[in-house]
């Protein structure tokens, strides 16, 4: 993975020459020099005057210029410097920034995306599309050169996530003001009965065997992660597990789901095309309850093994 056409020098010497500069900072210079070591902006070769040039273009920001060095102080003592660094050298970027970004964020980011779109697979994608848009280009700075510290660089991320969305649903949607329509005569018509649409048979026992086949620590996953909306930090801790892990745990269950669903159909006389257009189906349409097949028996077992003990469990159950 390779960063656009910048670096950290090319980076901040456009915010130097844009913000109030350095100068601006005078007389705050022990101030600068302690949030600078607290940054760690040496990790991705910052020096410190680009990095008061960062802090000079946030004061620019956040106060007038006849503002005193109390207010100066009391501003830049409270921003998140570290994250304000980090996203700086990522928007230049840094490849040791980006690395560190991606330990630090990307399954918070997977998590925030799938709380937001309400979907698993739309949550993962909009995350992924996020990625692509903080990487920016030539022509389009990326978003995180106009982070300023001023908050959470995690809350900045999942309000940038959530704009992302609704601009899409927007988009999607078309919307049009009710009143406008309203003013040119048109009146919303009643709704046309919709016919009731049999789930197809075959994907009903498909689905249903795959889901008895599942062992009760995935059930209990599953059941957890998209039933009871549990997160990815909640499941790591019952299960003892990294949230990486977990999130790996889930995708590769549900991918595992879905081979076993279409192998049920293809048995049952069905081609693959005809197996792939039968799973677009809603599952409220099918005539079985997967919130209870999920949860099957799991009450005999409030907290669940952890993947170590489950793989011991069942070593002793096969002996026997």
């Amino acid at each position: 993975m390779t960063g656009p056409d910048s670096s950290p020098e090319n980076e901040f010497d456009s915010v130097q020459a844009t913000a109030g500069g350095p100068g601006r900072l005078a007389g705050l210079e022990p101030l600068a020099s302690e949030l600078f070591a607290a940054s760690g902006a040496t990790r991705f070769d910052l020096t410190i005057e680009l990095f008061k040039a960062v802090l000079a273009e946030v004061a620019d920001k956040y106060l007038p210029p006849e503002a005193d060095a109390a207010a100066l102080r009391q501003l830049l003592g409270g921003i998140h410097v570290e994250e304000l660094v980090l996203a700086r050298a990522c928007a230049s970027g840094n490849q040791a920034a980006w690395d560190t970004f991606l330990v630090r964020y990307r399954e918070s980011l997977y998590e925030a995306g799938i709380a937001i779109a309400k979907d698993y697979g739309q949550g993962r994608e909009l995350a992924d599309s996020l990625y692509a848009d903080l990487w920016g280009s030539a022509d389009r700075p990326s978003p995180l050169s106009s982070y300023m510290g001023y908050g959470s660089l995690a809350g900045y991320l999942r309000t940038i996530m959530g704009r992302a969305f609704i601009d899409r649903y927007r988009s999607e949607r078309r919307l049009v003001s009710l009143e406008e329509e309203t003013e040119n005569g048109w009146q919303l018509p009643a709704p046309e009965p919709q016919p009731m649409v049999a789930a197809e048979p075959r994907l009903e026992e498909a689905t249903d065997e795959a889901l008895r086949g599942l062992d009760a620590e995935d059930r209990f996953i599953l059941a957890s992660f998209f039933l009871h909306d549990r997160t990815l930090a909640d499941l790591s801790k019952v299960l003892r597990l990294h949230e990486s892990t977990v999130s790996r745990r889930i995708s590769k269950i549900v991918a595992s789901l879905r081979k076993q669903i279409l192998r049920g159909m293809t048995r049952r006389g069905m081609s693959r095309r005809q197996a792939e257009e039968a799973l677009q189906a809603d599952v409220r349409d099918l005539h079985i309850n997967v919130r209870a097949r999920l949860q099957e028996n799991l009450q005999e077992s409030p907290v669940p093994p952890s993947s170590e003990q489950g793989a011991k469990a069942a070593k002793v159950k096969n002996d026997v």
